[in-house]
């Protein structure tokens, strides 16, 4: 059975859905899909912490699902910016895991990790597959994985 490592930019894909379908991303609906693909043997999802009742129940239900829950705070900066990126995270555990599995799934639109996908596939000789919302997602990101998926309607609540 193939093993499948997961990982979820949780504030990247919350707002490429929005922007693009005014609606929230099902990830019950992708860990069933998933579960016919292999086994998933890791699954983290990466968040910002902001404290308030509704994230904490997504968190909960993220949990719930299977998902390790990786929270950072977020800092709101005095010129207002907000400060809250995953990106470092998100790489070390993917290069650590890669060794381990067979496939390594990112659901991210965001071109940074373009090269991460490239190394690990070279390196590990791993599939790589990115979930990302069409037009939203880094043409670069797309080119780099062995397969990507447009998150559509069959994936969003």
């Amino acid at each position: 059975m193939k093993k499948i490592a997961l990982f979820v930019d949780v504030q990247n894909i919350y707002y490429t859905c929005r922007q693009a379908y005014g609606r929230q991303f099902n990830y019950r609906k992708l860990w069933q899909h998933l579960g016919y693909e292999g086994e998933i043997t890791n699954a983290t999802a990466y968040a910002i912490h902001r404290g308030d009742d509704g994230q904490l129940k997504f968190q909960d239900a993220l949990k719930h699902i299977g998902f390790d829950v990786k929270l950072k705070p977020f800092i709101q900066r005095s010129d207002g910016s907000a400060k809250g990126d995953w990106d470092v995270g998100i790489t070390i555990d993917i290069m650590e895991a890669a060794s381990e599995v067979d496939c390594v799934i990112l659901l991210s639109g965001d071109g940074d990790f373009d090269l991460l996908m490239l190394k690990i596939y070279q390196k590990y000789g791993v599939e790589t597959q990115v979930y990302g919302v069409p037009g939203l997602t880094a043409k670069s990101l797309i080119d780099s994985a062995s397969q990507y998926h447009e998150i559509d309607d069959s994936l969003l609540l």
